[in-house]
Formats: C-alpha cells, structure tokens, sequence
C-alpha cells in the first residue's frame, strides 16, 4: 500500500510538471493574460516552489496594481518565507486597495504563521482603521 501512494505522488507531481509546461507556454506566447499567470502560480505553489510563485505575485502587481486580491496572495507567498513584515505590508495594501474577507485574514493557513508575528499588528491596525471610518 505504501508503495501505491508513493506511485501516486509521483504521478501527481508529474501531471502538475506538465500544467506547468503549458501554462509557461501560453505565457511565452501573451506575457500579460493574468489567469494564466495566475494558473501558473497555484501549479508552482503545490510543487513547493514558492520563491518563484513570490515572483509570478509581484509580476501580477506590476500587471495590476490595483487588484486587492492580488497583494493578498503575494502576502500569502511571503508569509509561507517567513517574510512576514514584507507580508503585513502587502495585506495592509490589499485592505486599503478594497480587500474585505476578514474571515480569510483570519483563517488562511498560509497566513498562521504571520498571525502569531508581530507584524500582523499592521494589518490588525489596518482594519481598525477602515472599521472607524464612516461609510
């Protein structure tokens, strides 16, 4: 038994090898089309592969800017590093640029880690913030 889920292993990382090739593919052929980008991105994520997923993240802000979503899975990236400074600055970002699943804050496995850092009390000051706003 041991042996079958070590074939499937196997197997699983060789399908995602290939995702990656096509998806590295499209981009050769259209650098900008964010959804592959980002396609890309989660295949390299379950490799384990984050310094480069780091890198398709900040190439998705140049991309967009503006796209709170997209600072949050960056900070989502640099929080697996243990960059968690970097990290609380990029959700404080997403926060200010419109980000507001606080539920997600708060339960992200990729964030417990920066949760327990000091750093978060950026983001927890953020939040305050936009709370104490009037709408």
């Amino acid at each position: 038994m041991a042996k079958e889920k070590h074939k499937m292993s196997r197997l699983r990382v060789a399908e995602l090898e290939v995702q990656e090739s096509f998806f590295r593919g499209l981009i050769a052929r259209d650098p900008r089309d964010t959804e592959v980008i980002e396609e890309l991105a989660d295949v390299l994520l379950q490799l384990g592969r984050t310094n480069e997923v780091i890198a398709l993240d900040q190439r998705l802000i140049e991309l967009c800017p503006t796209d709170p979503d997209v600072r949050y899975n960056l900070a989502c990236s640099l929080a697996l590093v243990r960059q968690y400074e970097r990290a609380a600055t990029e959700l404080s970002t997403a926060i200010e640029l419109g980000f507001r699943d606080v539920e997600s804050l708060n339960t992200d496995p990729d964030l417990a880690g920066l949760r327990a850092h000091p750093a978060f009390g950026k983001v927890r000051a953020c939040l305050s913030r936009l709370k104490a706003r009037p709408d």
